[in-house]
């Protein structure tokens, strides 16, 4: 009978979720408004972050920007001030390092209050074939991309709890959800976010902290620099994205409290195809895509820029 019942509730659930996302795909979703909300973005000094930064100040909330480079960051603070953010502060913080993380945290606490809206950005990436990355990097791609999702979680998560009010966001990646020739460290690093963030998202449905939502977004590459001279063989259905648009769609499902964001919506496909597919049939579908070769570039304007380095360094000496 237990088997019946559970089955009958599932069902049922399943068939008020199904129309309920139909419904959602005809009338959009109310916005929630986040003025006053104390937002807190990693790696805001540039790209995505930046962008974040100035759409939540135009919108009325309290800005916390973190970022390891002191001078880019006041330039997104100074920016996100003239979008109209009143109470907009920079904290420089490498987020690599869990004790930094944690003191920089509490100092926010002192000075501005209890983050409520805490978007985990900050992110790098190696673009070394497996055997080339040097082991220092592979630590601190998992560093930075992953583990300090856990610190900045810790430290601000216990004060959502005893509110019930809260929103997660992490900015993971399309890596985080297949593998790409030539990314191995950052793929782990952004799988290992995902991860976390969809298990601390049933965990809190578990422990009935409904009001603390998360929202994970699986963007492709991103026109911000960390991915200059990637390419793609159809841009029509795999396009290296605009960082306006990226930041836009954010938005659109922070506001709507989405719980996955997946840019282009191409990727929905043929993640349903992975699934489906024999490995060799995927490979073949990558081929097509051209997902196995998108890094060469980027490799080759890597290795460039290496020896353009080294060729400055041995002039100076």
């Amino acid at each position: 009978m237990d088997v019946v019942l559970d089955t009958s509730l599932f069902l049922g659930k399943f068939v008020y979720y199904f129309l309920e996302s139909l419904v959602y795909k005809i009338i959009p979703k109310t916005k929630k408004d986040v003025a006053g909300e104390i937002v807190l973005i990693t790696g805001a000094g540039s790209g995505l972050g930046r962008l974040m930064a100035t759409k939540f100040a135009s919108l009325g909330a309290i800005l916390v920007l973190w970022d390891i480079n002191e001078e880019s960051n006041m330039e997104t603070c100074r920016l996100a001030r003239e979008k109209g953010g009143v109470e907009v502060f920079a904290y420089k913080c490498d987020c690599s390092n869990r004790q930094e993380v944690y003191r920089v945290a509490d100092q926010v606490k002192k000075e501005v209050g209890n983050v409520t809206l805490l978007i985990n950005n900050a992110g790098i990436v190696t673009g070394k074939l497996f055997l080339n990355i040097p082991d220092d990097m592979v630590e601190r791609s998992f560093l930075i991309n992953a583990l300090s999702h856990f610190w900045t979680c810790k430290a601000f998560l216990p004060a959502m709890m005893e509110a019930n009010h809260g929103h997660l966001v992490c900015i993971s990646s399309v890596a985080g959800l297949i593998g790409i020739n030539g990314l191995t460290d950052y793929c782990s690093s952004k799988f290992a976010a995902f991860g976390f963030a969809e298990s601390l998202f049933l965990e809190l449905k578990m422990i009935q902290k409904s009001n603390i939502k998360t929202t994970i977004v699986c963007p492709y590459f991103i026109k911000t620099g960390m991915f200059d001279g990637a390419t793609t063989k159809y841009p029509f259905l795999l396009p290296i994205l605009e960082q306006e648009y990226v930041a836009q769609k954010t938005l659109i499902a922070i506001l709507e409290e989405q719980p996955y964001l997946v840019m282009p919506k191409f990727m929905y496909f043929a993640l349903l195809l992975k699934q489906m597919l024999s490995p060799n049939m995927m490979l073949a579908l990558a081929e097509y895509l051209g997902v196995d070769t998108c890094m060469a570039s980027f490799r080759g304007r890597q290795k460039a820029m290496e020896i353009e380095t080294e060729t400055k360094r041995e002039h100076q000496s």
